[in-house]
C-alpha cells in the first residue's frame, strides 16, 4: 500500500528536503526512521524539495510497504525514532496512483520577518530581522499585483529546468501583527527561489525604495535582474500542499 505523510520539520539543521551526497537532509533522516521501523530500505517521495533552512509545517512524502501496522499509526512510530527538529503530523493510505509532484496542486508559503531594532533570540532560525522600518500597506498593495496568472521569470533563480514561468497566485497578502510581518502566498506551483525573491523584492518596497506599482513593472520585464535580491532561506516556510484532484 502507499501511505501518505504529511511532515513538518524545522530546516536549520538541513541542507533542505532532498537527500544529498555532502550534507544531511530531511529525506535522509526519514528514511533512515523509516528502516528502522520497518527493518529494510524504504525510498520516499517528496512533494516539495525545499531548500537548505527553509522550514515545513506541511511538506508531503509518500512510501509503498506492505505492513500489518495501520496507516494512521505509522506517524506515531515513526515520531518515536525521529529528531525533535522533524515531526509526521499525520500517516494515511491513499491512492497507488497519487504521486506528490505530478498531480495538481494548492501550496501555501509564508515568509516570516521580525521588524524591531533587534532581533529575537528565541525564533532567530525561523524568522528574518529587518531593523529597518517597513511599510506593510505597501508591502501588500506590491503583493496584489502578483495575484492571477503571470510570467513570474523575473522571480525565478538561475539553474531552473521547468518548462515554462508561467504560473498562478490564488491568494497574497503581507499582514503585520505587532513588530512581526508575515507574507503569505498561495499558488499553483512555485519557481526556483520564487517566494523568496518575491519577498526580497517586497522587502525594498515595503523600506521605500519602490512603490507598490514597481511590482507590476518587475513582472513585465521577465528579467531577473529586474527584480530584489533573494531573501534569505530561514524566514520561508512551507505551511501546506492541497490536491484538489486527489481521491
Amino acid at each position: 500500500m502507499r501511505i501518505k505523510l504529511t511532515v513538518a520539520y524545522d530546516g536549520t539543521n538541513y541542507s533542505g528536503w532532498q537527500s544529498q551526497t555532502n550534507a544531511p537532509a530531511v529525506q535522509d533522516v526519514l528514511e533512515a526512521s523509516l528502516f528502522d521501523l520497518f527493518g529494510h530500505e524504504i525510498h520516499t517521495l517528496g512533494a516539495s524539495r525545499t531548500d537548505a533552512g527553509v522550514h515545513a509545517l506541511g511538506n508531503v512524502a509518500v512510501f509503498d510497504i506492505v505492513t500489518r501496522i495501520a496507516p494512521s499509526k505509522i506517524a506515531f512510530a515513526l515520531n518515536a525514532r525521529l529528531p525533535q527538529d522533524i515531526r509526521i503530523l499525520s500517516s494515511e493510505q491513499v491512492s497507488d496512483s497519487f504521486h506528490p509532484r505530478y498531480q495538481r496542486t494548492v501550496k501555501t508559503y509564508e515568509y516570516h520577518i521580525l521588524n524591531r531594532t533587534f532581533p529575537d533570540p528565541l525564533r532567530r532560525n525561523t524568522e528574518v530581522h529587518f531593523h529597518y522600518p517597513l511599510n506593510e500597506k505597501s508591502m501588500d498593495a506590491a503583493a496584489q499585483f502578483i495575484i492571477g496568472e503571470h510570467d513570474f521569470a523575473s522571480f525565478c533563480a538561475a539553474g531552473f529546468s521547468s518548462k515554462t514561468t508561467v504560473r498562478t497566485i490564488y491568494a497574497a497578502n503581507v499582514r503585520r501583527t505587532g513588530d512581526r510581518i508575515v507574507f503569505s502566498v498561495t499558488g499553483n506551483g512555485f519557481l526556483y527561489n520564487m517566494v523568496r525573491i518575491l519577498a526580497g523584492t517586497l522587502l525594498e518596497i515595503g523600506e521605500g525604495k519602490y512603490p507598490p506599482e514597481k511590482m507590476k513593472d518587475i513582472l513585465e520585464a521577465c528579467d531577473r535582474h529586474a527584480a530584489g535580491p533573494t531573501a534569505v532561506a530561514k524566514g520561508l516556510v512551507l505551511v501546506k500542499i492541497e490536491y484538489p484532484d486527489a481521491p
